[in-house]
């Protein structure tokens, strides 16, 4: 049965809020040929207009032709059965046929140059500014190369007048900034597309665009934290619409030309359908020119075996990918450039797919696989080291260490890599101090590294070298703790530290290295507490007492060199960390402040950044952020050489916290960058990585950068489900739920925060479950979700009950009348039911409260109830149905009954004095309002009058919001009029 015209219509609504696509499309030509059987021409011009706009944001664009010229022809034989927006919207639609000829490259230039002709006349007929045709002879020539047509058309273009018929502003301020871009000028690009970016000016597929086309000018330009942004914020608006092929294309480009190829290979897989033929030939050009750049960048790389996304069928690697790319955009690019004339198109698709990169990191913040790119195979061995340079490099590695410089692990690594094999040519000591750093670089298997050390203590006993054999098998002992040898390496050690002492005793032992053999001994006792013993309070208290007495020699011997302090600081910081397990962080920080100033003062802050990152941690529960801030800042400033990939993770992620907690958030986003960035270089994605990313994703939610922070979170989330703590899931979802709210996704908000009150329903302390559960509930009615609304809404008032939280659930209550005014049936009487649920429970808990705060808080929320119910009893008459005489009664006793509730608002409002003093105005100027429409006009007056003298010529913003408001009741009180309801 065919459907009435109502029901198509209907149809014609839910269609156009589907997204873009084929299957938009065919429901669009089904509902034409419906039409078209129903014999309503009205009707029929409709799903005309609806399958054009289909087509046109779509891939298949060039199917948008025939039903066009369809509807032209219909305005050609009877022009009459076009109503005013009809005859707009063919007019409106003549520039996407015009536009969308020259995107197809076998219609010949001289059928684009007609329509274009015939677009120009039509326009001129109907009265229209020529702005629109002017930019569509632009586009003309731009694209077949005639630059100076192209400029002419681009001044008259700006010089014309802005009409109806042309297009929104912010596309032509795209297509503006992007010519300005292409003629190298990508200041004034940016300038231009300002606008758009601010969100002055925006539209279906603006500012997405833009975002993407603002990339590469601004890497160019150094304004990298911007580009960066335009990146998380564009990608995700644009990742799930069809007919944004082109600009995926522009996010792959950016992605691989700023050392970000993993993540431009993790966006092509999200968009493999891309590289299906479709009738939009331009856009698939724009998108294989960047892919085809991205795999020649993996396969320069040393990746070009590597297996990436490409098109279906068959399995592609980087190299046979780029070679498929660039040969179907080469032509495709050819077919373009054989119809225009020219080699525009061509010249502009090479110079994308062979660009340079612009950057050789900047992080994104977003997780993405890390790439491990093969070190490639020197061209020749280099040649040996002679005997003179490998006895340099031992010198002064010999000397770095004993006068410590920060270069000494480097100085011996050069040493140990020039001797490698020429070991004949040592000295008995040098060989001895070789195989003491090759054993040092063997710490991941201890078994060889024990064996390694043992060797070395041998070699420097035959070089007659006892205190340093000493410390090799002292050394082999720690290596055995590490190992789970505990007892083993608890007798060895021992006996080395005595074996030191006496040598020291007798002159033959450097105080540096009975201190470094005392520190040792420490490091084995902490790995046997740690193994967790039998006897755990006899194990802690012998570390205790090691400690003591390293600590004891290394003061007694400060004065013996510079590293002597140097230990010092190590046990130190060992106290630190120690104080920091049993829970005393003031104590701790103790500790590692004075480990921090020993090496200080010994000119050793090289030496320390650990010393300095437990001095973060430390203040950070003490709730120091400040003293932290400078801790981890000086950490990273003086441990930047020798730190690896993790640890610097960790060290950015403390300090991004800590700035945090002062407040500097936008600094707190860069450290949060950084630790994402080295996490994942680190190989630690999916651990330190997502704690990087959930900072990261805070930081950028507290700058309100909503749609950033939200990839963020977003990326990190399946990362935090999978071994991390559930505390860690519901932060993130909780921050992505207030993201998805402010940018208006309310429906995937509320999925978010009911996630997050899954998991915290289980927890001990339920006010997490009862917040999110009262969040989830407004999301839901913003959405039009009501039942669901009201359904969380009562879960959220019975958590907030159980807490004894009356304030909470009062504010539930009112939220709950809210929802039911929405209602048909009964809702405006259960609204008022609730609102004065409300006040009645409000005023109990306000009477039975026990001190100054509760009652503060309590009267507000009273006052706030008083005036809701006002406010709600007018809404609820203004949007009841009846005639004209019944409405202007109902309306006055509505208004005098809203009145009387605003009036005891204000009262409570006073109540509360200065606290209160902004919600009591703003109920004072809701009530004058009400007395201009009962016609009351000298008792609005005077209320707004009282309202002006309460904030005097303050700038705050409330009190200009409140001064605006007031003079604007004095001037509608004013006029002659209103007379009143």
């Amino acid at each position: 049965m065919n459907r009435t015209a109502s029901a198509l219509r209907q149809a014609l609504q839910d269609n156009m809020n589907e997204p873009e696509g084929p299957a938009r499309n065919a429901v669009a030509e089904r509902l034409v040929d419906e039409a078209g059987q129903a014999g309503d021409t009205a009707l029929l011009l409709d799903t005309l207009f609806n399958v054009l706009s289909a087509y046109n944001f779509s891939s298949e664009s060039e199917k948008m032709f025939v039903p066009f010229a369809r509807v032209l022809r219909m305005w050609d034989e009877r022009p009459e059965d076009f109503d005013q927006y009809a005859e707009h919207r063919l007019h409106w639609m003549f520039k996407w046929v015009a536009s969308g000829m020259l995107d197809q490259p076998d219609i010949p230039l001289a059928s684009v140059e007609k329509w274009h002709a015939e677009m120009e006349h039509r326009y001129r007929v109907a009265g229209h500014s020529e702005r629109a045709v002017r930019q569509s002879e632009f586009r003309i020539a731009r694209d077949t190369g005639d630059t100076a047509r192209a400029e002419r058309a681009f001044a008259a273009w700006l010089a014309a007048d802005r009409d109806r018929m042309s297009d929104c502003h912010a596309c032509e301020l795209h297509t503006q900034g992007d010519w300005l871009n292409r003629r190298g000028r990508p200041e004034e690009a940016l300038e231009t597309w300002r606008p758009v970016l601010a969100g002055e000016h925006t539209c279906a597929h603006e500012p997405h665009v833009v975002l993407a086309s603002s990339l590469l000018p601004l890497v160019r330009l150094g304004r990298t934290d911007e580009a960066r942004a335009h990146h998380l914020r564009g990608y995700r608006m644009i990742r799930d619409m069809e007919s944004m092929r082109a600009t995926v294309g522009d996010h792959i480009e950016f992605c691989a030309l700023t050392g970000n190829e993993a993540r431009a290979l993790e966006i092509l897989a999200e968009h493999t359908g891309h590289f299906a033929p479709s009738g939009d030939p331009l856009s698939l050009l724009e998108f294989l020119a960047p892919v085809a750049l991205l795999a020649r960048r993996l396969t320069d790389l040393g990746l070009g075996v590597r297996r990436v996304p490409g098109p279906a069928g068959r399995e592609w690697t980087a190299a046979e990918l780029s070679a498929h790319a660039r040969a179907e955009a080469l032509e495709l690019a050819g077919r373009f450039d054989r119809r225009n004339g020219s080699t525009v198109v061509g010249d502009r698709v090479r110079a994308r797919m062979d660009a340079a990169p612009l950057a050789e990191r900047l992080p994104l913040g977003v997780r993405a696989e890390r790439l491990t790119v093969p070190r490639p195979a020197p061209a020749a061995p280099p040649a040996p080291a002679s005997p003179d340079t490998v006895r340099e490099l031992l010198a002064t590695a010999r000397r770095l260490t004993e006068d410590p410089a920060p270069g000494v692990r480097a100085a011996w690594e050069a040493f140990a890599r020039a001797a490698h094999g020429r070991e004949d040519g040592l000295d008995p000591l040098g060989r001895a101090e070789l195989a003491d750093h090759e054993a040092m670089e063997r710490v991941a298997e201890p078994a060889k590294c024990v064996e390694g050390f043992r060797s070395a203590a041998l070699l420097y006993e035959d070089a007659g070298h006892p205190a340093q054999a000493a410390l090799a098998r002292a050394r082999a002992a720690l290596a055995l703790s590490f190992a789970g040898r505990a007892a083993e390496a608890v007798a060895a050690v021992e006996a080395e530290c005595a074996l030191l002492r006496g040598l020291h005793a007798e002159g033959r032992a450097e105080p540096r290295s009975v201190a470094t053999a005392l520190l040792y001994r420490c490091r084995v006792l902490r790995n046997g507490v740690d193994d967790g013993p039998e006897d755990a309070a006899g194990a802690l208290a012998a570390l205790e007492a090691a400690l003591d007495e390293a600590a004891a020699f290394g003061e007694e011997h400060r004065a013996a060199g510079r590293m002597v302090s140097g230990r010092l600081a190590d046990v130190l910081q060992l106290r630190g960390e120690l104080a920091l397990e049993a829970g005393d962080p003031a104590r701790a920080a103790g500790w590692f402040g004075r480990a921090v100033e020993l090496t200080d003062a010994a000119d050793l802050a090289w030496y320390a950044p650990e010393a300095r990152v437990g001095l973060a941690r430390a203040a950070m529960a003490c709730g120091d952020p400040e003293t932290a801030v400078a801790a981890a800042r000086s950490a990273l400033e003086h441990g930047a050489e020798s730190m690896e990939d993790a640890h610097a993770a960790r060290v950015h992620v403390l300090l991004s916290e800590a700035l945090t907690a002062t407040g500097r958030h936008g600094p707190a986003v860069e450290h949060a960058l950084e630790a994402a960035h080295w996490a994942d270089q680190a190989g630690e994605s999916a651990t330190l990585g997502a704690w990087a990313r959930l900072t990261l994703g805070g930081a950028l939610h507290r700058l309100g950068r909503a749609d950033e922070a939200a990839s963020v979170l977003e990326t990190a989330l399946p990362d935090l489900e999978q071994g991390h703590g559930d505390g860690q899931v519901v932060q993130a979802r909780w921050w992505l739920g207030e993201c998805l709210a402010a940018l208006g996704d309310h429906r995937e908000a509320a999925g978010q925060f009911l996630r997050a009150a899954s998991v915290a329903q289980h927890w001990e302390d339920q006010r997490d479950h009862a917040v999110l559960a009262h969040m989830a509930a407004d999301c839901l009615g913003r959405a039009g979700r009501d039942d669901e609304a009201e359904r969380a809404y009562e879960r959220a008032e019975a958590l907030w009950r159980g807490l004894e939280r009356p304030e909470a659930y009062v504010r539930v209550l009112r939220a709950r009348a809210w929802l039911a005014a929405r209602r048909e049936d009964g809702g405006p009487a259960r609204a008022r039911e609730l609102m004065a649920e409300a006040e009645r429970a409000c005023a109990a808990a306000l009477a039975a409260a026990g001190d100054d705060e509760a009652r503060e808080l309590l009267r507000g929320e009273l006052a706030d109830t008083h005036r809701q119910t006002g406010e709600l009893i007018v809404r609820c008459c203004e949007d009841a149905p009846g005639d004209d005489d019944e409405e202007e009664g109902a309306a006055r006793e509505a208004y005098e009954e809203g009145l009387a509730h605003l009036e005891r608002a204000v009262a409570v409002f006073a109540e509360g004095g200065p606290a209160l003093r902004d919600q009591r105005t703003g109920a004072e100027l809701a009530a004058a309002w009400l007395e201009v429409d009962l016609g009351r006009n000298a008792a609005a007056t005077a209320r707004a009058r009282a309202v002006l003298a309460e904030y005097g010529d303050t700038s705050e913003d409330v009190a200009r919001a409140r001064r605006a408001e007031a003079e604007n009741v004095l001037m509608y009180a004013a006029k002659e009029g209103p007379s009143g309801v």
